[in-house]
């Protein structure tokens, strides 16, 4: 898919939501679990009143278990795949892009920075998507490799952003007219985690 350089604009018309392995049996081991998932519901909240694509996927749901159920997903406004691949570039994701000919950017959260976060990102970059990575809605068990993964993702064009700033260019007008329901999302800041001493 080629396309101009965007210099990281986005809009609600060309870009998608991907929501990376958010599932129960990684609860206990990803470093704030907790904080990421506040992050990712709201995100969720927002593509869903902007009418933006969600797209998740569940890492080998059979043993790691479902997506966790406080992202409170709407089976009619999300799809959910399971896959093995750490990538969440699967064919049937691609199937689903080929469907959104218009989505240019994927907005991208979830585990593990370092493992399907990276490869997904890098498999979007290679086909040339803008990859926005929302730095307090990734995370992984070792903030090392967080890190590191950020570093390498850099190099080679992904975007490091927060949630609220996807939220507001989403928006890009205070005379959108969902401002106010996307604003409600954010009148209370992202929980505060060691997710920023570790960028």
């Amino acid at each position: 898919m080629a396309q101009d350089r965007s210099y990281g604009n986005i809009s609600p018309q060309t870009a998608a939501l991907f929501v990376c392995d958010m599932q129960e049996k990684f609860k206990p081991a990803i470093k704030y679990f907790d904080e990421i998932t506040v992050v990712t519901k709201r995100l969720i909240k927002g593509a869903y009143i902007l009418d933006i694509p969600v797209i998740v996927t569940e890492q080998y749901p059979s043993g790691l278990g479902h997506t966790v159920g406080e992202l409170e997903l709407d089976v009619n406004k999300s799809v959910v795949f399971s896959k093995t691949k750490f990538s969440m570039v699967i064919p049937e994701v691609v199937q689903k892009l080929d469907e959104l000919p218009e989505v240019k950017s994927i907005i991208l959260v979830g585990i593990e920075a370092h493992v399907c976060i990276q490869q997904t990102a890098l498999d979007l970059l290679a086909k040339g998507y803008d990859v926005h990575i929302v730095a307090d809605a990734v995370s992984a068990r070792s903030m090392m490799d967080r890190q590191f993964a950020y570093e390498r993702l850099r190099q080679f064009g992904a975007i490091i952003t927060t949630s609220e700033s996807v939220l507001f260019q989403l928006l890009g007008d205070k005379n959108h007219p969902k401002f106010k329901e996307v604003q409600a999302l954010v009148k209370t800041s992202a929980p505060v985690s060691g997710l920023v001493s570790n960028m």
